[in-house]
């Protein structure tokens, strides 16, 4: 090595990566090249052979080197471990950078809970960013939360170190609508100059110019082609989760003149998928099965989402960078306007080696780093959030709703609004079902599901019931206070013995899921931190979430993602029609729904 050789290597290395082709996100080139790093940055990208001394060196031959992966939208409670461990899973994955919305473990503890949130992520490989929680709770007057957060409160916490701006606006009917609360939570980040994330599912035309007029500029949830086109051509930074993605989306997106420059999010992805299935590198593959070529779909990871964020530093692999990079197999030295045919199949973005600043953190899907000992249960953060006394059969009694008239007297016939769920994503819709009541009761037991949501902060001690359709289930239930986004106690089931036995054997848990088939407890996953993360190994977390999903599926619960298609339920805010402590919410009109159905 000669002295002052490019990118200041002449002062040694600590690795140097040999015999890789790198991939630029900046032009779609795959060249050959030896990669560089000293501490947490790349000091060079030099032609093949390069003489160059470093402590360790990597032997890439027959692999891609690539930027680590960047998720511009992510709940880690809902992988339902803590920052630390939720690093240690998606680091596996490739995934180096998020930016996580801690609005669960928020909307039950406050702004204590992020504080500890940032504290409990500092230390991993993974850089681990967050949004300040806006819509806490997520539907201002429609549900109890465990705690209640203002402008000011938002004003304070986007200058916390590691929060880049504001978390998803979810109650976009109060930013349309002028809501004086909401409007001053999103104009403290725009004095900031902060990021400013939205959710807004279907929202188009005038409604979208006046959710967007605020400076909200991102969006990731479920809309049609046509929406999430009209939301590109206007500046929206679309992010596009894996139920998001179709073939006509993404021939949507792509088909013009300038392709919006959209980034591929997880959103909410459960332990046990990660381990099976992977995490962005998944959604990356699904993208490109829909039709996205593989350098486009590893520049929505990596460039594209480091642009939103203002990571600057990161999403390409050049000299002065962070070293976050991943090293994938795929390579058939084919590339050209479609994209590396390589990077296709069921392993393509699946990482063999992650480095993450310059250090080696996993290959083969698995961390190399050590993992941190279980806690304590008597010292689990938030670990007191559960305040409930134990359930009996009569909790899941139902009163004959009010406002029925003649319908709603000693006895007769009832037509109630039902929720309705379906098997493919977490959007509801209403429908009439016809139920006896009798004794100022309905008796739906045995005859229907009955969804019941209590309040678990000890604020209210409110409750609300509702029927469900749209699954056929034997005798069980489910019981979770994983429940967006308030989290308060959900039980969804057949009858009131197995509701009492579910309900009891979450709050005895301090927090959690838990699945009865009959009325024995089939599955338990315990969720002590706030009643939304466990303390466990990540091993043992992905076990129990495994143990979960099974005993749903004995029940006959047939779902794309079952933890989701349950815990919002209670989600005021996601299509179309939920439940909260307090009643009956009709999402599109931001308005309590009437109990009983307009015949």
């Amino acid at each position: 090595m000669t002295e002052g050789a490019p990118g200041g290597t002449s002062g040694g290395a600590d690795l140097v990566i040999r015999g890789g082709r790198v991939v630029s996100t900046f032009t779609g080139e795959i060249f050959a090249a030896d990669v560089v790093v000293r501490g947490a940055t790349i000091v060079a990208v030099l032609p093949p052979g390069s003489d160059v001394a470093a402590r360790e060196a990597l032997d890439a031959r027959g692999l891609l080197v690539a930027p680590g992966y960047v998720d511009a939208h992510v709940h880690v409670e809902s992988t339902f471990v803590t920052p630390a461990a939720f690093a240690r899973l998606t680091l596996a994955r490739g995934t180096t950078t998020v930016l996580a919305d801690p609005h669960e473990i928020v909307n039950v503890a406050g702004k204590a809970a992020l504080r500890w949130m940032i504290e409990a992520g500092q230390g991993t490989p993974q850089t681990i960013l967050y949004g300040a929680p806006s819509c806490v709770p997520a539907l201002a007057g429609f549900e109890t939360a465990g705690a209640e957060l203002g402008p000011d409160d938002i004003d304070e916490m986007l200058d916390w170190p590691g929060v880049l701006g504001l978390g998803e606006v979810m109650d976009f009917r109060a930013v349309i609508g002028g809501d004086a609360r909401m409007l001053e939570i999103v104009a403290a980040a725009r004095r900031k100059g902060k990021l400013i994330d939205g959710h807004c599912t279907g929202v188009h035309g005038a409604e979208l110019s006046a959710f967007m007029a605020p400076g909200i500029d991102s969006d990731h949830t479920k809309n049609s082609p046509a929406v999430t086109l009209e939301k590109a051509r206007l500046g929206m930074s679309v992010q596009l989760q894996e139920k998001c993605i179709s073939a006509e989306m993404i021939r949507t997106v792509r088909e013009q003149s300038l392709p919006a420059p959209f980034c591929l999010v997880t959103d909410d992805v459960a332990p046990d998928t990660i381990v099976r299935e992977g995490h962005l590198d998944h959604v990356a593959r699904r993208a490109v099965e829909a039709g996205l070529p593989p350098l486009e779909a590893l520049r929505a990871m990596t460039w594209t989402p480091a642009q939103r964020l203002r990571l600057y530093d990161r999403g390409v692999v050049a000299p002065g960078k962070r070293a976050d990079l991943v090293l994938l197999d795929g390579l058939d030295g084919t590339h050209g306007s479609g994209g590396l045919s390589g990077l296709s199949g069921p392993d393509a973005f699946t990482p063999r080696v992650v480095i993450a600043g310059g250090r080696v953190v996993a290959r083969d899907g698995q961390a190399t780093y050590a993992e941190e000992a279980a806690s304590d249960v008597v010292g689990v953060p938030f670990g007191d959030s559960v305040k409930l006394a134990p359930r009996t059969p009569d909790d899941f009694r139902w009163p004959v709703p009010p406002g029925a008239g003649a319908a709603g007297s000693a006895s007769g016939r009832l037509t109630l609004r039902a929720i309705r769920v379906n098997p493919n994503d977490t959007s509801t819709m209403a429908e009439g079902l016809s139920l006896p009541g009798e004794d100022g009761e309905v008796r739906w037991d045995g005859k229907t599901l009955l969804l019941a949501i209590f309040e678990r902060h000890g604020k209210r001690g409110s409750s609300a019931r509702a029927p469900v359709v749209g699954l056929d289930l034997s005798e069980g239930a489910v019981a979770t206070t994983y429940a967006h986004d308030s989290h308060n106690l959900l039980v969804l089931g057949t009858s009131r013995r197995a509701m009492t036995a579910a309900a009891n054997a979450v709050i005895e848990a301090r927090g959690g899921m838990a699945v009865v088939l009959g009325e024995r407890v089939e599955a338990l996953l315990a969720l002590p931190v706030g009643g939304l993360m466990s303390v466990l190994p990540v091993a043992q977390v992905v076990e129990q979430a495994r143990a979960v999903r099974a005993a749903l599926a004995a029940w006959g619960y047939r779902h794309a993602n079952p933890f989701m298609s349950v815990s919002t339920l209670s989600l005021p805010v996601g299509p179309r029609l939920k439940l909260t402590d307090l009643g009956l919410v009709d999402v599109e009109r931001r308005a309590w729904a009437d109990p009983y159905w307009e015949t």
